[in-house]
């Protein structure tokens, strides 16, 4: 794997200087005509200020790195309206009133959308009167409030510093798969800030100040920075354990307690586990194995929606008032994922308990269900929300491989699967109550750190303990009452944030 391709976004080690002249500029297609930018140096610093430049005539735009009166966009970084004004002033330039003047947030943004982004209000300069950074210096993280709780940050799709939270995510990853739960942790919420932060990483001032980094993070960061990879992720990801875990784990039913007993086994290879007669496998590992090259790959937002539809009209058939909603990665605006999470609730109790019942039915006459796995409600409700973050909830639901009819334009991992007209996809289907349905929309729509850090956050600061079943008071002594998750923000005290904003 290598960490730099395609990211654009760090400079490698030992690479030759540019020059940031016309001829630089003239090396990269302007694809945004009408649109010219001009970086404000004053308290960016200059080599911050060419590597900026640089990054967006890769983009296709186009940069001038003289004020001149062909510029239409002058962006500032920790500059105050009236500062920047009163330097404009200074240049005499005819056409440099009819500028748009916008903050480096607007900047970075195009630079991850790949072309030009609405102007916003909070686009607009603000007055950064708690950053003493002095002419010249670069701009870093000390420059910029942020949260240790991921549910007070607001966290993007895009990630822009997504060469490090590689990085971190297979650190993580390993871990998990050593089952060593502090080192693992820490990395994901390491990686969890850096994929919050609104610019790009270009010196180790940026991550100054910045939470849940400790030395071994900047260390990473550091040779990243220098190499443009890290050498301890770069022999996990061709260590043969790492290899045979990322196979095995990927097969629908396989946990890492059987994926540990399969290496121990001398086992290294989806060949080898299909290939040997003497192991045993459950139901679940069984159509995992079968359908393995339809279910170990992605599912697309279409066929999200088309398996949405599908079991919302099903459902609809017997319970009118029911609401269906897709959760997870693709509410949060996610375009792939590996699989899809539906939560279903309605006003009947009695309804309640039959929507799985006779949603499997149907789904058997049709012939649309390849396996399914039912698991009835456990939840107790005498009893207070979980005190442990990872907690799973006591929801009835059921794990589901079904038979999606293909859209035309989707394709098969392997040509012997191509002949096929339907797709097997991974679709799990969530009952809760109609009383609980905000905390369970709230819980099922993850991120996963997002979601540790909010119960983190209520426990911590709030004295409040929260689930996808409830809110506890602990000081009151009461269940809180949600209809809806911007009641939950508010019990707890805090801004509410939309899906698309919690992919930390």
């Amino acid at each position: 794997m290598d960490l730099v391709r395609g990211s654009g976004l760090i400079p490698v080690k030992k690479r030759p200087r540019i020059l940031h002249g016309s001829s630089s500029f003239c090396r990269y297609e302007v694809k945004f005509k009408g649109i010219v930018l001009f970086l404000v140096e004053r308290k960016m610093g200059t080599s911050r200020r060419n590597f900026l430049m640089e990054l967006a005539r890769k983009r296709g735009f186009q940069i001038e790195s003289e004020l001149r009166d062909c510029v239409t966009h002058i962006v500032a970084e920790n500059n105050s309206g009236a500062e920047v004004v009163k330097w404009l002033q200074s240049k005499q330039l005819d056409n440099v009133i009819k500028c748009q003047i916008v903050d480096i947030s607007w900047f970075t943004e195009c630079m991850a959308a790949g072309c030009p982004v609405q102007i916003e209000n909070r686009h607009q300069l603000t007055v950064q009167e708690d950053c003493p950074a002095s002419f010249n210096t670069p701009v870093s993280s000390s420059c910029v409030r942020v949260s240790p709780y991921a549910c007070q940050r607001r966290t993007p799709l895009q990630d822009i510093n997504r060469i490090f939270t590689i990085a971190f995510d297979i650190l993580a990853e390993n871990y998990e798969f050593l089952e060593n739960t502090g080192p693992r942790k820490a990395y994901q919420r390491a990686s969890a800030v850096l994929k919050s932060l609104s610019f790009p990483i270009v010196t180790m001032k940026d991550v100054e100040g910045l939470p849940h980094l400790g030395q071994q993070m900047k260390y990473i960061i550091e040779e990243i920075l220098e190499d443009g990879k890290c050498s301890i992720v770069e022999e996990i990801i061709s260590a043969e354990r790492y290899k045979s875990f990322k196979i095995f784990t990927s097969i629908f039913g396989v946990g890492l307690k059987t994926a540990e007993k399969w290496y121990r086994m001398g086992y290294r290879t989806l060949e080898d586990i299909r290939s040997n007669k003497s192991l045993t496998f459950t139901s679940m590992q069984k159509h995992g194995l079968l359908y393995y090259e339809d279910i170990a790959g992605y599912v697309t937002k279409t066929e999200a929606d088309a398996a949405e539809r599908l079991i919302r009209t099903i459902i609809w058939g017997f319970v009118s008032d029911a609401i269906v909603t897709v959760t997870g990665g693709f509410r949060r605006g996610k375009h792939i994922g590996h699989d899809v999470d539906i939560l279903i609730t309605c006003p009947c109790k009695e309804d309640e308990k039959q929507i799985l019942h006779k949603t499997i039915k149907v789904l058997k006459n049709r012939s649309l269900l390849l396996f399914h796995d039912l698991v009835e409600s456990t939840f107790d409700d005498t009893k207070r929300p979980s005190r442990c973050v990872d907690s799973l909830d006591h929801f009835q639901k059921c794990f589901l491989i079904l038979r999606l009819q293909k859209e035309e334009e989707t394709k098969n991992a392997k040509e012997s699967y191509a002949h096929r007209r339907w797709k097997a996809i991974r679709v799990d289907l969530v009952v809760t109550p109609y009383e609980q349905y905000a905390f369970a929309l709230l819980g099922w729509t993850g991120s996963q750190q997002f979601e540790r850090d909010l119960r983190r956050y209520a426990s911590h600061e709030k004295k409040m303990m929260l689930d996808n079943h409830a809110l506890y008071d602990k000081s009151k002594k009461m269940f809180l009452k949600a209809k809806t998750e911007e009641d939950i923000f508010k019990h707890l005290g805090l801004e509410y944030l939309e899906p698309w904003e919690r992919n930390a």
